[in-house]
């Protein structure tokens, strides 16, 4: 009986190659970093350097109409915006108008984007047609709502519903912040039906024929497998747009002013600031803004890179 004997077979140590460049390489990395400094430069201060000195005027306590009593208080202003009556409602007001409007926008986007993935004559100036609410300036579209659209005595949706009996609305004293949704779900649904249409067209046409030809009617296949297919854009419409629809303004300003439970964080950051004239307080509240804003964009660009992350991982 011959015993075999195996001998261990050493692991070879796998020395990582040091990636050797060109004199030629090296001046074109060093150009192309170059480059970059200039928009960096630029990026910085437009952005961080404004954001830096509405800190320092956070710690201070600055009334326009007293400038010689200008002086540091440190977080007595961040005290004032928590222990304030104003802050609580104001952030109840934004989560309010930004989750409704968002939650409408992608509800009426997905519908959208259902009729314009088909087929049909005259498909490209439909997108196009329907793409412009988003592409107008906030404080037209608000204007184009509260006069041509809401106004009592000449709008054309209380002229509609005169038409049916009922009796003419005033829908920015009445219903302020159904008015302000009802604007942001119109500008926004655009926005939403882009995203979601591109999820669509990225389906698998060749999945959907093979339901088909299985017996799945199209509000099965809708459900389950459409829908699914869709969760990961769906939830990135809805934090973009959350993102978007946090800094609102103009619609607000133009319509109801802030009364009737309308007056969010960037409205109010506006009334202390050009109202009350507080500019320490204002830029409290701005400071606090931007930092909600970040929490945001944060959740949302962690949600991108694993969309795109999974998508290159299909084969």
């Amino acid at each position: 009986m011959t015993a075999t004997l195996e001998r261990p077979v050493k692991k070879r140590a796998v020395k990582k190659q040091k990636l050797v460049l060109s004199p030629s390489q090296k001046k074109g990395l060093r150009l192309s970093r170059a480059l970059l400094w200039p928009g960096l430069i630029v990026a910085i201060l437009i952005t961080q350097v404004p954001f830096l000195v509405t800190i320092y005027y956070s710690f201070q306590q600055w009334n326009l109409l007293r400038p010689g009593s200008r002086a540091f208080v440190w977080f007595d202003n961040y005290v004032t915006v928590f222990t304030g009556g104003e802050f609580l409602g104001s952030l109840l007001a934004t989560v309010l108008i930004t989750g409704s409007s968002v939650v409408l926008s992608v509800v009426f986007g997905l519908l959208i984007a259902l009729l314009l993935d088909r087929k049909f004559h005259g498909q490209g100036l439909a997108r196009t047609l329907l793409i412009t609410p988003f592409l107008m300036m906030p404080a037209a579209a608000a204007l184009i709502w509260k006069w041509s659209i809401l106004d009592a005595n000449v709008g054309m949706l209380n002229w509609a519903l005169s038409l049916v009996g009922v009796d003419p609305v005033q829908w920015n004293t009445n219903h302020p912040v159904l008015t302000i949704i009802m604007v942001l779900t119109w500008q926004y649904a655009p926005f939403m039906m882009l995203i979601l249409l591109a999820g669509l067209q990225s389906q698998s046409g060749e999945i959907l024929e093979a339901a088909s030809v299985d017996g799945a009617g199209p509000i099965r296949t809708f459900f389950t497998m459409t829908l699914p297919h869709l969760r990961q854009y769906i939830e990135l419409a809805s934090l973009l747009g959350g993102i978007m629809l946090l800094q609102v303004f103009d619609p607000i300003a133009i319509m109801t002013r802030g009364s009737g439970g309308t007056k969010t964080l960037s409205y109010l950051l506006y009334e202390r600031a050009f109202v009350g004239l507080e500019i320490g307080e204002a830029a409290a509240y701005g400071v606090i803004t931007v930092l909600l804003t970040i929490i945001v964009a944060t959740v949302a660009l962690r949600l991108l890179f694993k969309i795109f992350s999974n998508e290159g991982a299909r084969p």
